[in-house]
């Protein structure tokens, strides 16, 4: 099993508004990074755990878990002519963008902000923290995993 983080900006989806969604699950769209489309075709498996990562807000971290419930498969909205994320250059029969859909699991009793990811010394070396670093989704290290579980309270 691998780890995950996935940046969203909370005013667009949240970690509450995935818990609200029906069967607390929901598709992981809009990503339009190669290196990104690339983990999620080519790495992301069903079961692989993931941290649900507020992002561009006034306090950045991780609210708590999430699963991957269904491997990469093409993204509907690089089709649809009204979506921010419509991409004129794919084709159906080539899809360009994907998706994978996420299901919540669990929530941190303590939100992990990203000055308590920077101030702990074990996580120094995370992907996330390190300078330039704008992929909407990481692959995590297990012993960071197990380190952010720790500090959220699981």
């Amino acid at each position: 099993m691998s780890h995950w983080l996935l940046k969203s900006e909370p005013d667009v989806f949240s970690f509450d508004h995935l818990k609200a969604r029906p069967r607390k699950t929901e598709p992981w769209n809009g990503v339009r990074n190669y290196q990104v489309r690339n983990m999620m075709r080519d790495q992301m498996a069903v079961g692989d755990l993931g941290f649900f990562y507020h992002s561009s807000c006034s306090v950045p971290g991780i609210a708590g878990l999430v699963k991957i419930v269904k491997e990469a498969y093409p993204d509907h909205t690089q089709f649809d002519l009204s979506s921010e994320y419509f991409d004129a250059g794919s084709k159906r029969e080539e899809p360009r963008w994907l998706m994978v859909d996420v299901k919540w699991e669990a929530d941190f009793k303590t939100f992990v902000t990203l000055d308590m990811l920077r101030a702990e010394p074990e996580l120094a070396d995370m992907l996330i923290l390190r300078r330039g670093n704008r992929l909407s989704i990481t692959s995590v290290e297990e012993r960071h995993w197990h380190r952010i579980c720790e500090m959220g309270g699981l």
